[in-house]
């Protein structure tokens, strides 16, 4: 007997009349669309957040199997950090900052399994980022977001975990 089909005949023994079972469940829509006009939405929230901790805030939008979405503002230049098995995937939505890539870490510490910060990177190569581009940087690579003066920079994240 189905499981619908039996929950009517428990609710028909206990209210002694027909009960129609429950609608069949609809499976959740895999699908996840974010606009850019709610990025640049949330992003405002995300800049509010900024200007009362340390310049910079940002939130899980969703966590799946291999992968994380996620939505960044700064105002201020980050941390420099290395993921050992996880890519980063940017995508500038708006504003601009300077991304140092490669080097060394410099005042290395470990903050978690395969995730280390620094306070700067020695002997990277710099690139200016701005709204509408797109950057992959590969696991184990060391990366920094430089701002300068009052640049702001907001962006989507897409976290993707690396198999060697």
């Amino acid at each position: 007997m189905e499981m619908d089909k039996f929950s009517a005949e428990i609710l028909k023994g206990l209210a002694g009349e027909d009960v129609a079972p429950p609608p069949p469940r609809r499976p959740r829509n895999p699908i996840d669309h974010w606009t850019p006009a709610v990025l640049l939405e949330r992003a405002a929230y995300l800049r509010k957040l900024a200007r009362l901790s340390d310049g910079s805030a940002s939130e899980t939008l969703r966590e799946y199997p291999q992968h994380a979405a996620m939505l960044s503002f700064r105002s201020r230049t980050g941390e420099a950090e290395i993921h050992e098995k996880i890519a980063d995937l940017f995508f500038i939505l708006a504003g601009a900052a300077t991304l140092v890539t490669g080097g060394d870490l410099c005042g290395a510490r470990s903050i978690g399994p395969g995730e280390m910060r620094g306070d700067a990177i020695e002997g990277g190569a710099s690139q200016q980022l701005r709204a509408g581009e797109v950057i992959h940087i590969p696991a184990g690579t060391p990366h920094q977001m430089i701002l300068a003066g009052d640049q702001t920079v907001a962006y989507f994240i897409l976290k993707q975990q690396e198999t060697a």
